[in-house]
């Protein structure tokens, strides 16, 4: 549970640095934001390929943002 709040934290740092309300995020990943919300705050679970796309909107890649190494 404490490394899934760390990649929590780290998207919502990451969309808060860019000012990216949810409301925007849901709309380039094309979600809900009530969807995206669930994801970011570990209610939904998250695909890779939805990930890919999360981490295409910060030019990063899905393990800059959601692996955590041990």
């Amino acid at each position: 549970m404490k490394n899934t709040l760390k990649k929590i934290e780290k998207l919502q740092i990451l969309r808060n640095s860019m000012n990216i309300t949810y409301k925007n995020m849901a709309e380039l990943l094309g979600v809900s934001k009530t969807y995206y919300w669930q994801i970011e705050n570990g209610k939904r679970r998250l695909t890779y390929e939805f990930a890919k796309k999360i981490a295409s909107i910060f030019n990063l890649k899905p393990d800059d943002i959601f692996y955590e190494e041990f």
